[in-house]
């Protein structure tokens, strides 16, 4: 019997525009977890193929700019984009590719996340490709969300205290974004992992736990993508990005115990019946409704 399909009123679409991640705990797969985690149907445009794991990054392997540009025409162009949000771009070619192509389907709640390296220290942006992120994508984004390392290279400074953070949003805001969010989960003299949103005019410092694992892979990545998701919904920018530090903190607390290396977050954590999460298939304690 053949069913015909219906359209799903009320369906965020969220795009990712970033790499894939062979092992699955970051890039285009950890992201597609989150948007569908966060109730968005979620489409993907691949900026390179990486051979990686938890312990490191082995290979990788960059998709030709005129087809990143091709992925996000053929989106755009017939399911259509409520927000979307960028990882690894790899090179300056790929940069300058997914900004036109940003700007010519008018993809107006942009998430930036500046993807220098992996969680193992592998290089994962082309020094050429810093120069072109500032110029060619930063002017286009909601919000660029780097972390103090990343902060620290797009600046070319120091970034160690909670003052440097403000001062590297408000830099970094300068360079043309709508707004910043700094991430100091790296900042370790701070008893809890705090993050800083600027807009231009506030600065909103949001706060989250620390915990004690290593399990951290994809944290960069799954906070993005739940801003994304949250602004596809329709949040405003500052709830998006208290509910995606929420959605976050939960991934960490419940990471995965895969692997040799950095195993990572989950982004199932809410989710009933799914291993790892609270009422998951290794807890006793309830679902989350």
């Amino acid at each position: 019997m053949q069913v015909q399909a219906q359209p799903v009123e009320g369906l965020p679409r969220a795009l990712t525009i970033a790499g894939s991640d062979s092992g699955g705990g970051a890039g285009i797969q950890a992201d597609l977890k989150v948007f569908f985690a966060l109730g968005c149907h979620g489409m993907s445009a691949l900026t390179a193929l990486t051979a990686q794991n938890t312990v490191g990054v082995t290979g990788i392997h960059e998709i030709p700019p005129e087809f990143v540009v091709a992925q996000i025409e053929a989106v755009a162009s017939d399911i259509g984009v409520d927000a979307a949000k960028t990882g690894m771009l790899s090179s300056a070619t790929i940069v300058e590719a997914t900004a036109k192509a940003v700007k010519i389907h008018s993809i107006d709640r942009l998430v930036v996340d500046p993807v220098f390296v992996s969680k193992h220290r592998d290089r994962l942006l082309a020094e050429d490709a810093v120069e072109a992120l500032k110029e060619h994508l930063f002017p286009l984004a909601t919000v660029v969300t780097p972390n103090l390392f990343e902060a620290e290279g797009l600046l070319g400074g120091s970034v160690t205290t909670l003052d440097e953070m403000r001062d590297a949003a408000r830099a970094l805001r300068d360079l043309g974004p709508r707004s910043v969010l700094v991430k100091g989960g790296h900042l370790e003299s701070l008893e809890g992992a705090v993050d800083v949103l600027y807009d231009g005019a506030n600065f909103i410092e949001i706060d989250g736990p620390r915990f004690n694992t290593k399990d951290t892979h994809g944290t960069g990545c799954a906070l993005s993508a739940a801003i994304a998701a949250r602004l596809a919904h329709g949040d405003d920018l500052v709830d998006a990005v208290r509910a995606g530090k929420d959605f976050v903190s939960g991934a960490i607390e419940h990471g995965l115990r895969l692997g040799h290396g950095i195993g990572p977050v989950n982004p199932g954590w809410r989710l009933p019946g799914v291993a790892g999460s609270p009422g998951g298939a290794d807890s006793k304690t309830p679902p989350l409704h």
